[in-house]
């Protein structure tokens, strides 16, 4: 089997000036969604954080309703004590047998009167507890339809761009593959670097794009030439003569018209 030609420089130029004017269109997609996203994410997140919250509310609730049903059980246990000791006052033949009686009756009295104002304090509890539940159940219903209205906006937004991100993808990776793994590293990298993802760029005017440096004069020649890859100083982006800035461009913007 021939060895296949190896792309030249100037092909491999050609084909990464392509991709970054893929990367680029999708970048453009990408800010029309916004932070709409990010948006839906926290919305869920707060969401999922407020039906906990509720959750741990309602449990709350449960243990004091039940507090309340064992401080009434001690009171119930409590009467029935005093009604015991009455009866057995009624038949005993001593004053110290009366009185041991008498203090039994007080102590299950003060138990009762301890238990009750519990409960009351436990249902005062549940009144607060009972007023969050419906501030937070207001909460999530509200946060519940904001987060529909903006995935209705994503899911519009989405349909409408997704279909040319997906054709994008699949373009930017056919010339990734034209431009030599190493110089697509190296051009992933200096995006990250940049603000505006524009890691190749053309010289106009003396300048790459979006700098005020000038270029000498001789390195401008030799990138003219496209015989290697040479970067600006000041930025780090990778450089291309404005005539094949333009010829790309062009191209693209052909391929974009009959995909679109």
């Amino acid at each position: 089997m021939p060895k296949s030609k190896e792309s030249t420089i100037e092909e491999k130029l050609r084909a990464l000036y392509n991709l970054q004017l893929i990367d680029t269109r999708i970048d453009e997609i990408k800010n029309v969604r916004g932070e709409l996203p990010l948006e839906v994410e926290d919305l869920d997140a707060e969401i999922a954080g407020l039906e906990k919250r509720l959750s741990n509310i309602n449990i709350e609730v449960e243990a004091f309703s039940d507090e309340i049903k064992n401080k009434k059980h001690s009171i119930d246990v409590a009467n029935d004590l005093i009604k015991k000791y009455n009866d057995q006052q009624k038949n005993v033949r001593n004053n110290r047998a009366y009185e041991s009686l008498n203090k039994e009756i007080e102590f299950q009295e003060l138990e009762i009167e301890l238990a009750e104002k519990q409960i009351k304090q436990l249902g005062e509890l549940i009144e607060q507890k009972n007023e969050s539940i419906n501030d937070t159940s207001a909460k999530i219903e509200e946060r519940k339809n904001h987060l529909e209205h903006k995935k209705s906006e994503l899911d519009s937004i989405m349909a409408e761009t997704q279909k040319e991100e997906d054709i994008l993808i699949k373009k930017s990776n056919e010339f990734a593959i034209k431009a030599d793994e190493r110089l697509v590293s190296a051009y992933k990298r200096i995006r990250k670097s940049v603000k505006n993802g524009l890691a190749i760029v053309s010289v106009d005017r003396g300048a790459s794009a979006g700098s005020f440096f000038t270029i000498p004069p001789q390195i401008q020649l030799e990138i003219a030439s496209r015989k290697k890859i040479i970067t600006d100083e000041h930025s780090g982006r990778i450089l291309v003569d404005k005539d094949l800035a333009n010829e790309q461009e062009e191209f693209m913007n052909n391929i974009f018209s009959s995909a679109f």
